[in-house]
């Protein structure tokens, strides 16, 4: 995987370079989807690559170009090339998004050479939306990422990025200043510079620990050697849209601390209580959005949802708990139905971390 911060670093282009390193090498490598962008010296790299031809998709009257997955597959190739992993696909195709299709191909033993930006790995959303004011909409779960066998940071200083978008070489004129005017400026670069350069010594920081690790298993446990308390980590889901903001948030946690991950949701008893259809499927959607972060989704019933999450932490050994803030009346601590002070009270052994979601001004754009 070549990881970057922005568009016009070149993480194509480098992938394209390995990529004729590896033909010349005898490897059978296809490109089995290029996005050139009109960048001259990005295209003259796939010169001598075998191209698999794109499948063209009508919709809505227009003619989209889409990764033919299906035909590389059948060409059966050793390792292919994929730009642009967090595209979405155009409705109606086997996959929605194209990391996807790229699995498919893992699944089938293809290896996957691939680009990304920093500001579509699925757990930073939040946090790119609070530096940017852009809400990302294509997103890559982070267990894919961590699956590569490599990850290259690609980078560029935020000087020279800006010198080539203004040089006309990223984006043709016009778009260029509206890139100036938006995402391409020097306080963002510098921002998402950083959060990839942090991802990428994070990621660098876990393989390292996993490989010193490994001969450990054989060697004698020397005694009164302390244990280390293993983190798990519970994540309360309602139906509130803020429960996406503390999906993300423990996943990071969960990611950064190697802890166990479970996002858990209270419902009535169905001899109770049914619950509104759409509190329903705000529910679902956010256990299904758990699941895709690879999330041990659980769903429990009973009437105190505060007594529920306490007798589930301590039946599953659980040392931290994500809860979001909700808006609660000031009656609620008078009559104590406030959840967040009966789960603090309740759990005393287990650290419980209020998640407050951050607002930006209203003039934000998604991507």
């Amino acid at each position: 995987m070549f990881l970057g911060y922005a568009a016009g670093v070149g993480k194509t282009y480098r992938m394209l370079e390995e990529a004729q390193e590896l033909k010349c090498a005898g490897k059978a490598i296809v490109v089995g989807y290029f996005e050139p962008h009109g960048r001259k010296d990005t295209i003259a790299r796939t010169a001598g690559l075998e191209m698999i031809p794109n499948k063209v998709v009508d919709y809505r009257g227009v003619r989209l170009h889409e990764m033919d997955t299906a035909a590389i597959l059948r060409r059966r190739p050793s390792i292919c090339v994929v730009d642009e992993l967090p595209h979405t696909n155009v409705p109606g195709s086997s996959h929605t998004k194209r990391w996807e299709d790229v699995q498919e191909l893992l699944d089938t033993g293809i290896d996957v050479m691939t680009t990304m930006n920093i500001q579509h790995l699925e757990s930073l959303n939040d946090q790119i939306f609070h530096v940017t004011g852009i809400r990302v909409r294509e997103t890559v779960p982070d267990w894919l990422v961590k699956s590569a066998a490599e990850v290259v940071m690609v980078d560029a200083t935020t000087e020279a990025l800006l010198n080539r978008l203004k040089r006309g070489v990223i984006y043709a004129p016009e778009k260029a200043q509206q890139a100036l005017e938006n995402f391409f400026t020097e306080s963002t670069l510098t921002s998402l510079r950083e959060l990839a350069l942090r991802q990428t010594a994070h990621e660098l920081e876990v393989r390292e620990i996993a490989e010193t690790a490994a001969p450990a298993k054989h060697l004698t446990q020397a005694p009164f050697t302390e244990k280390r308390v293993h983190d798990r980590i519970l994540i309360y889901v309602t139906a509130s849209p803020s429960t996406a903001v503390l999906i993300r948030r423990g996943r990071r946690m969960a990611d950064y601390l190697n802890a166990d991950c479970f996002a858990v949701c209270v419902v009535p008893r169905r001899e109770d209580k049914q619950l509104p259809p759409d509190d329903r499927d705000a529910i679902d959607k956010h256990l299904n959005f758990a699941r895709t972060l690879h999330i041990d989704a659980r769903i429990l019933e009973g009437q105190d949802a505060a007594q529920s999450l306490v007798d589930f932490a301590r039946r599953n050994q659980i040392t931290q708990i994500l809860l979001s803030r909700p808006k609660y009346h000031w009656w609620d601590r008078v009559l104590g139905t406030d959840l967040i002070l009966r789960v603090v009270r309740s759990a005393r052994d287990v650290r419980v971390i209020i998640v407050a979601e951050r607002h930006r001004p209203s003039q934000s754009a998604t991507v």
